[in-house]
């Protein structure tokens, strides 16, 4: 099979077929879970304290379950090789569905936190091999229709977790809600041998990057702990370390022989570096979203239901922008579009702060949802387009997957450190939240941006080194 995405157009029907919807649905459910659950909780939260105590505990549901992901997708290249499609995602499945399933019938805190931590990592690994899989499932020429299906997961995800946790927490019963999602993972797991690929298992045991796992596992904590930390200092300093860490995690990475990424990334010229790095900065804007609903009911009067809907407005073009954008095939286009989400996203985001005022009526709130959707827009309009790119950069098989695997742990990781940095600009407001959400989405809105540079030199050294790199050297 051809390791560059085809010139023949891709058709959605082609994709939801016979052939491939088995296979779709499995990849796209095993990401979607994944994503619900990082806010599901969040709504559950409160009736599931009234019940079992721990309130100190609260906000570690999160904390835990976000770093679960981040090292489970870290893994995934590992439990591929030793396990083979089929077998690494029963094995993801399997952890989610107990996972969820301990979450349902935790009789303390400590229990639901402990069964979180399972929860992520199954879901983690799903969203790894979701990107990873993708390879041997589909045909290359389907690879942008399938890389846009999954990352639309995600934006779905931020939308049915607050709404399904809102619903059964209104209904003050919390421990559905996660029998609801262990039946899901129960039936994504028994299509999976019917549907994939058995892949190739490797002859020897894959050694473990133990350095790598430990640093990028201390930085996803310690950006974790930030978000919930009181202070600004306190904040500010948590978010030092993590980026320290960071810092140290890429100086093993470029000299060990044992790497999370594929060695492509930090070869001179390689343009996977700056894939990743822009994929990073289109997922750091979707920490928005934690702090929209607030905006929403203290700036403009919205019902709490209400406001959480709004808030889901950039979700919602992130995810059906991806539906036209993955029919792009061109390649100048691909690379404008590259460009042009990151620039979107950030417009969005500034225009939104622009919009605010102290006491927002009715009709200007209603304004919010269309700037927020094309917010989202822009994330729908690039994140396919380098998902692939990050899929294609080698043909070496193994190296491929290692590639494809660790947009799900950038993803997620870059949504941690958003929600921590957000969590820091919130701070700066002091009392006023006015100035509060101005100082959010201003400050994201810039840090986003930078991901057009990103992509421009992702565009740049792909045309420059394209030989190169495709060979895999």
């Amino acid at each position: 099979m051809s390791l560059t995405p085809s010139s023949a157009p891709p058709v959605w029907r082609e994709l939801l077929g016979r052939e491939y919807l088995g296979a779709a649905i499995v990849l796209a459910g095993g990401v979607l879970v994944g994503a619900i659950n990082i806010y599901l909780a969040a709504s559950l939260l409160p009736t599931a304290v009234a019940d079992l105590g721990g309130a100190s505990f609260y906000a570690w549901n999160m904390t835990i379950y976000l770093v679960a992901m981040v090292i489970a997708t870290m893994l995934t290249g590992r439990f591929l090789s030793r396990w083979g499609n089929v077998g690494a995602y029963l094995l993801g499945f399997a952890m989610f569905t107990a996972g969820s399933m301990a979450c349902a019938l935790s009789p303390a805190m400590a229990v639901l936190l402990v069964s979180r931590g399972v929860q992520g990592l199954g879901a983690g690994l799903l969203s790894g091999l979701g990107f990873a899989v993708i390879r041997s499932a589909l045909p290359s020429r389907l690879w942008t229709r399938g890389t846009a299906l999954m990352s639309a997961m995600y934006g779905v995800g931020n939308f049915a977790g607050p709404a399904l946790g809102g619903l059964f927490a209104q209904a003050g019963s919390w421990r559905p809600a996660f029998v609801v999602m262990a039946v899901i993972g129960a039936g994504c797991g028994a299509l999976v041998p019917r549907v994939l690929p058995r892949g190739e298992r490797g002859a020897a045991r894959v050694p473990v990057p133990a350095l790598s796992l430990l640093l990028i596992t201390a930085a996803a904590g310690a950006v974790s702990v930030a978000g919930v930390m009181a202070g600004t200092l306190a904040k500010a300093l948590s978010v030092a370390a993590a980026l320290l860490l960071m810092a140290g995690f890429v100086v093993h990475e470029r000299r060990s022989g044992l790497r999370v990424f594929p060695r492509t990334t930090y070869r001179r010229g390689s343009p996977l570096k700056w894939v990743y790095l822009a994929l990073g900065l289109l997922a750091f804007g979707v920490a928005v979203e934690s702090f929209l609903p607030l905006f929403g009911q203290r700036l403009a009067g919205l019902p709490p239901l209400v406001a959480g809907f709004f808030a889901a407005a950039i979700s919602l073009g992130w995810s059906v922008t991806q539906i036209g954008s993955s029919s792009v095939t061109g390649h100048r286009a691909v690379r404008r579009l590259r460009v042009l989400g990151p620039v979107l996203l950030a417009a969005g985001l500034l225009v939104q702060g622009l919009l605010l005022r102290g006491d927002t009526p009715l009709w200007l709130a209603a304004v919010w949802v269309p700037v927020l959707f094309a917010a989202g827009a822009g994330i729908g309009l690039a994140y396919p387009h380098l998902s692939v790119a990050a899929m294609s950069s080698t043909q070496d098989p193994e190296e491929g997957g290692r590639a494809a695997a660790a947009i799900a742990t950038v993803t997620s990781l870059s949504i941690a450190f958003g929600t921590a940095v957000a969590g820091v600009l919130l701070n700066l407001g002091g009392g006023s939240m006015l100035d509060a959400a101005r100082y959010v989405l201003f400050g994201l809105a810039i840090i986003c941006a930078l991901g057009a540079l990103t992509a421009q030199a992702a565009n740049r050294t792909s045309r420059d080194d394209q030989a190169a790199i495709h060979s895999g050297t």
